[in-house]
């Protein structure tokens, strides 16, 4: 089905709610042209709006043109801010000749008509991890090279732990870490904290719980979706979790983490800078699947992507400045300043070498998933919204979650038949 250009803003706004990196500040407040030919001025937008023309992504990017022979006028924009913009740019004709895009609106913009394949450009993504390319992978083909991926795991206090005799790895299954929140909570400390506002993050936290029942996002009211609804209904009804995850942001959720109380926080990557300065040991674990094993989790991150240009010759220019802002040795620099764990074998392992604390996030972006993976594209923002607004219903005590779930597939089954 064909979405209208309106049906694709409110795709785009759903799932640029959810920003790859933790701190997005303002955008820009104007487009660069994409105009100029070869030796000229190539346009490059990006959600990093915090990072200015001195930090070392700006010099990258600018080095990246030099490199081509061009100079790359470069805009930052907030996450929903460039989706919106790119389509707008695209219908007039003065899209950006590359662009940094959040991966669940690669899809979105691929069914607008607005980036191109990158076979068509001949960018090589055979070292790219499938499971991270595969979250801008469309019908079987790539429309994008991954700058790095981010994605979720548990952190945890080894003094709250220490203290309520609890064996971080003993914690292998839903039981086991029901078992470990409890014994916490009886030692006076706070189990969990996550997020489960009615945003995107909502989803994107409840999907590893999800997935790691066997949930499947096109049968939402399955009895292994309600599965993971009602582990996390357990923990907010007994004590183990707060109400307030119900209004908690990934950096909120975080901040009750970082008081010392708390015995685990789910969350990502990006908060790794924040837990050195959290003033206790902490320590990682991925999230489990309800019978053992490691999760399925959702990939966060951004894929470079080259709009439609009507004058095709800019291409080559294109594809020089892609490659150059995803070589190994780029990636390195880059995955570091944005706490991201590159999208290549070879990187992520001299990544591990620097940081071993790495290692845990390197194992989680392996068994990760794409959100709009699966043949779902377009329809992940559709199936998304009803998906939080269960988990809000259900924990908040507004219906079981078996009826919550049964009135999300209702309104995602409307919204993408």
């Amino acid at each position: 089905m064909r979405n209208t250009r309106r049906a694709l803003i409110t795709a785009l706004a759903a799932v640029g709610a959810l920003t790859s990196v933790a701190a997005c500040g303002g955008g820009s407040d104007s487009a660069a042209s994409g105009s100029g030919g070869a030796g000229g001025t190539y346009a490059f937008w990006d959600p990093y709006p915090q990072f200015d023309a001195s930090s070392a992504w700006g010099k990258l990017v600018s080095k990246c043109g030099t490199d081509a022979g061009v100079k790359i006028k470069r805009t930052g924009y907030d996450t929903t801010d460039l989706g919106n913009k790119a389509l707008l740019a695209a219908q007039q004709g003065n899209a950006p000749d590359v662009m940094l895009v959040d991966n669940p609106v690669v899809s979105t913009l691929v069914e607008a008509g607005i980036i191109t394949k990158t076979s068509d450009l001949g960018l090589d993504t055979k070292s790219i991890q499938q499971n991270v390319l595969g979250a801008g992978t469309i019908d079987g083909s790539a429309y994008g090279v991954p700058i790095g991926a981010n994605t979720l795991a548990l952190y945890y206090n080894k003094k709250v732990l220490s203290a309520a005799g609890v064996d971080p790895a003993s914690i292998k299954d839903w039981n086991s870490l029901t078992a470990a929140l409890k014994k916490v909570k009886d030692a006076g400390k706070k189990g969990i904290t996550f997020s489960a506002i009615n945003t995107e993050e909502g989803s994107f936290q409840f999907l590893p719980w999800f997935w790691g029942a066997g949930g499947d996002l096109t049968k939402l009211n399955s009895a292994k979706g309600v599965a993971a609804l009602s582990l996390w209904k357990q923990w907010v009804d007994a004590g183990y979790a707060p109400k307030d995850v119900l209004q908690n942001t990934q950096t909120t959720s975080w901040q009750e983490f970082a008081t010392g109380d708390y015995a685990f926080s789910e969350n990502g990557t990006w908060q790794l800078g924040n837990a050195a300065k959290a003033g206790f040991e902490y320590g990682v674990l991925s999230i489990p699947g309800q019978s053992g094993g490691s999760a399925p989790v959702p990939t966060g991150g951004e894929f470079v992507t080259v709009p439609v240009q009507k004058d095709t010759a800019r291409y080559d220019v294109s594809k020089k400045i892609v490659t150059c802002l995803t070589s190994s040795a780029n990636l390195l620099a880059t995955d570091t300043t944005l706490a991201y764990v590159a999208p290549t074998a070879a990187v992520q392992a001299e990544q591990v070498k620097a940081n071993p604390e790495l290692k845990p996030w390197v194992d989680a972006v392996a068994a990760a998933r794409g959100r709009t993976s699966g043949g779902l594209g377009t329809k992940y923002p559709t199936i998304s919204q009803p998906l939080w607004t269960a988990v809000q219903s259900a924990l908040s005590g507004g219906q079981s979650p078996q009826a919550a779930l049964d009135a999300a597939q209702t309104a995602a089954g409307k919204a993408t038949n």
